[in-house]
């Protein structure tokens, strides 16, 4: 076949010339290449010059609009301060207005001075009966300008030879002993002085949990002395067993150590708010002190300062808690509360209309499910006040106002 045959083929299956491949003299003229070098050219130039531009004046206009901008912070709080004011560019340092401790301190510089160190020197024997002498220490709060001092009992009892107060300004006296009130462990001494630094009680029916508290006083002897330590009220009417009596104190965890004791607990207003008293010393335990609340400390240091004694308070009942009563009243049923198993014949709670067989759940305004509750709160009051209680008889809950009278001597 020669060529034209060929081509004619291909017509007719419509590959003619302008669809197939073109060959030899009749193919199409290539395009003409575009140059695309000014516009890069162009966008370059473009750039720098817009760059320039940023550069210069971007920053000008942000300074500008930060030296019109002013900081408010809140007058108690602080201040800024301006380094450098002559400067366009101004940095600002924010200086504090006050220490936020300096409340504490404000409190611990009113008080410190009224706190006083107690060296009791007591005569004890050893085993071949053999007399000497041996030093204890403790603190104290000068309650009046004259000289009387309230302290713990446990830091002035014993066999005393001589007590020994060392006063903020540096002096030393010798102490007598006023009186003493062991079911609450508190005591009066007095040194014979005039204008003495006081302290002011404050209200400790007042108090909260998480309140502000700061002890004061000698940990470890003199060589400590005035020692200021800051924690918060833990905990209210903790009723715990000291000796043979029971005692209804604040919890703090401010550090109490040995010597702090008969020192003063106070608030962020420098008002003594208790008497640091005892602390919870079992291994693993942490910041468990307990102080007097300051209404129980002023009203038997009143009673001493006037009288030399305590009269303690009597409603003639016997008590039980739950657990004994199941034990020994198998037959009672007792949810709340504590059983009354004796009443003082003619004594106040009879003369009032309570019962063998009542049982408490309320005492002076508090809820009673122990005893030694019971006990701490009327330790706290005194004869001839009235008080109410409450009582379940049966289905019945019953109220009665009984009128304290002076516990006799075989009841304190």
């Amino acid at each position: 076949m020669d060529y034209e045959t060929m081509n004619m083929s291909n017509n007719m299956l419509g590959n003619g010339p302008n669809t197939g491949p073109s060959i030899g003299p009749s193919s199409t003229p290539k395009r003409k290449r575009t140059r695309i070098w000014p516009y890069l050219l162009t966008g370059l130039v473009g750039a720098i010059i817009g760059g320039l531009l940023t550069t210069a004046i971007v920053p000008s206009i942000i300074i500008g609009h930060i030296e019109g901008l002013q900081l408010s912070v809140p007058s108690s709080a602080g201040s800024w301060q301006t380094e450098n004011p002559s400067s366009n560019i101004r940095s600002t340092n924010y200086v504090p207005s006050s220490d936020p401790w300096q409340v504490v301190v404000d409190a611990a510089e009113k008080v410190s001075p009224a706190v006083v160190g107690i060296v009791n020197t007591r005569s004890l024997y050893d085993i071949f009966g053999r007399e000497y002498l041996r030093d204890t220490s403790g603190s104290g709060l000068i309650i009046t300008s004259d000289g009387y001092i309230v302290t713990n009992n446990h830091v002035i009892a014993g066999d005393s030879r001589k007590i020994t107060v060392f006063l903020a300004d540096g002096r030393t006296m010798e102490a007598e002993i006023i009186g003493a009130d062991p079911a609450t462990d508190l005591a009066v001494i007095k040194i014979d002085g005039t204008g003495l630094p006081t302290a002011v009680f404050g209200d400790s029916d007042q108090l909260k949990p998480g309140q502000l508290a700061i002890a004061i006083g000698n940990p470890l002897g003199m060589e400590f002395n005035r020692s200021v330590t800051v924690g918060v009220i833990s905990g209210l009417d903790r009723v715990l067993k000291v000796g043979d009596a029971y005692m209804r104190l604040i919890q703090t965890d401010a550090v109490i150590n040995p010597g702090n004791s008969g020192g003063p607990l106070i608030d962020g207003d420098a008002q003594v708010i208790g008497l640091n008293s005892a602390k919870l010393n079992v291994e693993a335990v942490e910041g468990m002190g307990f102080a007097i609340p300051s209404n129980q400390v002023r009203r038997i240091v009143t009673e001493i300062m006037e009288t030399g004694r305590v009269r303690r308070a009597f409603a003639g009942l016997s008590l039980m808690d739950r657990s004994e009563v199941r034990i020994y009243k198998p037959t009672v049923k007792i949810d709340r509360g504590i059983y009354v198993y004796d009443v003082v014949s003619g004594g106040p709670a009879a003369k009032a209309g309570v019962r063998q067989g009542d049982i408490v759940v309320e005492f002076a305004g508090h809820t009673i499910n122990d005893v030694g509750t019971f006990v701490a709160l009327i330790s706290e009051l005194s004869p001839g006040d009235n008080v109410k209680m409450k009582v379940l008889r049966g289905d019945q809950e019953l109220e009665f106002t009984i009128t304290l009278i002076e516990a006799p001597s075989e009841a304190r």
